[in-house]
């Protein structure tokens, strides 16, 4: 099975998957804003779940920072921008498109 990754790269907004260390797609991101920031760090993919409801969007993919995540939005004017609660925020079909590639235990790297 190939090796995939994951950076989030805040000043730019993006995320990027990785296989076998190689960028193979970067998808537009909405970040933490300055009062609740994404945290920087090595993490992994703790849980995965579909249509978790609320401001979540279409999939939810949980860190292994408790309360944080990658998940889809309600709200799809806030991509590209820094105003979550820390969470990673992408367009709903970016996310489910995502989630098909990679798994729990995935690393997530994020970056400034």
């Amino acid at each position: 099975m190939p090796n995939k990754s994951i950076q989030v790269r805040t000043s730019t907004h993006q995320l990027t998957l990785y296989e076998n260390g190689q960028a193979i797609k970067t998808y537009p991101v909405a970040i933490g804003k300055v009062a609740t920031m994404t945290p920087y760090g090595q993490f992994t993919i703790v849980n995965k779940q579909a249509n978790p409801g609320g401001p979540f969007g279409a999939f939810w993919m949980g860190l292994s920072k408790p309360h944080y995540g990658i998940h889809g939005t309600n709200d799809p004017s806030s991509i590209g921008k820094s105003v979550s609660h820390g969470c990673v925020r992408m367009y709903n079909e970016d996310v489910l498109e995502l989630s098909k590639q990679v798994s729990v235990g995935t690393p997530v790297s994020i970056i400034p």
